[in-house]
């Protein structure tokens, strides 16, 4: 595994585990009955992930920018492997940053800083589904990223050992 590879996985496998430990509230708000203690334990999880201290808030965004660099990198090898592999798992993590940036964003803001003449209780309670199908989508997003760069490894692989094969059979 290459540099450009661990500046991929690594941010990938760091944002993947935080999107589960948020899954620990994000499947009750979903799939679970909606009672009131799930309700206030959604509320208190995500005020706290909200008002995070700005360092590590600033380490998430970091981590962002090394995976974008570690996937353009990867692509600018520009073979079938980077355009097919690659190019998908750019195109897959930018979509999940997308998916950060219009729904997680707005909802943690309308979570934690609702305006008490605009937002009332029920707007909160849904953005907080919203918020968690938004990380449910994420989660696949990255889930493939993660199958995506395995299965290229594995071609990687299999080429080598068909070439060595054939190198072989020659001699």
């Amino acid at each position: 595994m290459g540099f450009k590879q661990a500046a991929v996985l690594a941010p990938v496998s760091f944002f993947l585990g935080v999107q589960l430990i948020c899954l620990n509230v994000d499947h009750r708000l979903l799939w679970g009955e909606l009672t009131e203690d799930v309700i206030r334990d959604g509320f208190q999880f995500y005020t706290t992930f909200f008002n995070a201290p700005p360092a590590i808030k600033a380490l998430l965004h970091g981590l962002v920018g090394v995976g974008l660099i570690g996937l353009v990198a990867k692509l600018h090898k520009w073979d079938e492997s980077a355009l097919f592999f690659d190019g998908t798992c750019l195109a897959t993590y930018v979509f999940g940053i997308a998916v950060y940036l219009t729904v997680t964003i707005p909802s943690l803001r309308t979570i934690v800083t609702a305006v008490e003449q605009v937002d009332s209780r029920g707007e909160q309670v849904d953005a907080m589904r919203v918020l968690s199908a938004g990380n449910v989508i994420i989660i696949i997003c990255l889930g493939l990223i993660l199958a995506l760069q395995a299965g290229q490894e594995y071609a990687r692989r299999k080429d080598c050992l068909a070439l060595a094969a054939g190198e072989k059979k020659e001699q």
